[in-house]
């Protein structure tokens, strides 16, 4: 039933043509290394220009492939319709002028989680799902701005930036103002916030800075994020202390990895929640209301920590949180040292993905403990 819905959709005029034409193409990943050389002295407007003419129609259209065979009542809520029409004109005219698909898109699940309640199997295709639109908004975004800040006549932001790309990004540098943005707001919200406790090691060139090739605003965007996380656990936690412990971090840059670990002791979450933190459809606080403003909260959404792990993720990087209930978290964020290594992460529609979409709930190959112990007398006596 399943697939035949896909054939009608696909079959009729729901999905447009230039979606059908552009999705039969992969999107080509690119290194931090060839986006560097697209801004280089050389770098030709024309050639820049042509591959996003080609590029974007292809990374657009897998996506809205996938959005099309969603479940039919997340797929007709109208942020969701909202999304996939901005999609769609965006693919149409190849240049994107909304601000907001993030969190009209969020407003989306809200809408259709509370209009019915899903299964494991739904919840499992939407985190796939928004794992792969998000990445893809990522992405696209990356493509456009590379072009726009190099070859704009408006020369404005940091003139040791290739584009959005740091070729000498000072890790530590980028580490302290992300804690002193989330330390003033921890100040302003608590009226006291933890200090700094920073170490830094270079492996690979032992006593000097630690400086790779990143783009700078996704570093701070994904150690903000931990931050914020961090110093809010810690005066919760150590409420009643005489004074809080300080955010731990230590940077080290190794021959093919860096690894920045941030440290609290903000007692830490429970084995149960913790995969739950990266969910979409999880969040601590409370549900935000979206007004008709272009600054539309994300606060609320549960989408901090998913999207700071893409950010990670889209440079072949990671982040993981590792806690010890009780005592605090670790969170790790791992990025590739080498420029040629860092290529872009990219979702695809092929066939794969879709069988994806179609698993079946299947049961389960391991006990699952039951709330109360059976009571054996009683088994005993049925016998």
């Amino acid at each position: 039933m399943k697939a035949a819905r896909f054939v009608m959709r696909s079959a009729g005029t729901l999905i447009p043509r230039e979606v059908e034409h552009f999705s039969r193409y992969s999107p080509s990943p690119l290194s931090m290394k060839q986006l560097l050389d697209f801004g280089s002295e050389n770098a030709c407007e024309r050639t820049s220009f042509a591959f996003l003419r080609q590029e974007l129609p292809v990374r657009l259209a897998n996506i809205l492939k996938e959005i099309y065979i969603l479940p039919d009542r997340l797929v007709n809520t109208s942020s969701v319709q909202l999304v996939k029409s901005c999609f769609v004109d965006t693919l149409i005219k190849v240049r994107n002028r909304h601000h907001d698909v993030i969190p009209t898109m969020a407003q989306g699940i809200l809408e259709y989680k509370d209009a019915c309640t899903a299964d494991p199997v739904t919840n499992q295709n939407l985190q796939y799902f928004l794992d792969r639109f998000y990445m893809n908004r990522i992405s696209t975004r990356m493509l456009m701005n590379q072009h726009i800040l190099i070859f704009s006549d408006l020369q404005t932001g940091n003139p040791s930036l290739i584009g959005s790309i740091d070729p000498n990004c000072d890790v530590v540098a980028v580490v302290q103002d992300a804690f002193e943005c989330s330390k003033m707001l921890c100040d302003q919200y608590y009226l006291t916030s933890p200090e700094l406790k920073l170490t830094q090691v270079n492996v690979k060139f032992p006593g000097q800075p630690i400086h790779i090739v990143y783009v700078p605003s996704h570093l701070h965007h994904m150690l903000f994020e931990l931050f914020k996380n961090a110093m809010r656990a810690t005066v919760e936690h150590q409420e009643n202390w005489p004074s809080l412990t300080p955010i731990e971090v230590i940077v080290v840059l190794g021959k093919e990895d860096l690894t920045i670990k941030i440290s609290d002791r903000g007692g830490g979450v429970p084995l149960r929640v913790i995969d739950r933190l990266f969910s979409y459809t999880y969040s601590t606080a409370p549900t935000p209301v979206m007004d008709s403003s272009r600054n539309a909260p994300l606060a609320g959404f549960g989408y901090g920590l998913p999207i700071s792990r893409l950010y990670a993720k889209y440079f072949q990087g990671d982040l993981n949180l590792y806690s010890l209930p009780g005592y605090g978290t670790d969170a790790i964020i791992y990025l590739k040292a080498l420029s040629s290594e860092s290529i872009e992460k990219l979702p695809v529609f092929n066939k794969s993905a879709f069988k994806h979409y179609q698993t079946s709930s299947e049961a389960g190959d391991w006990c699952v403990p039951s709330k109360e112990p059976k009571n054996l007398a009683k088994e005993r006596l049925a016998v």
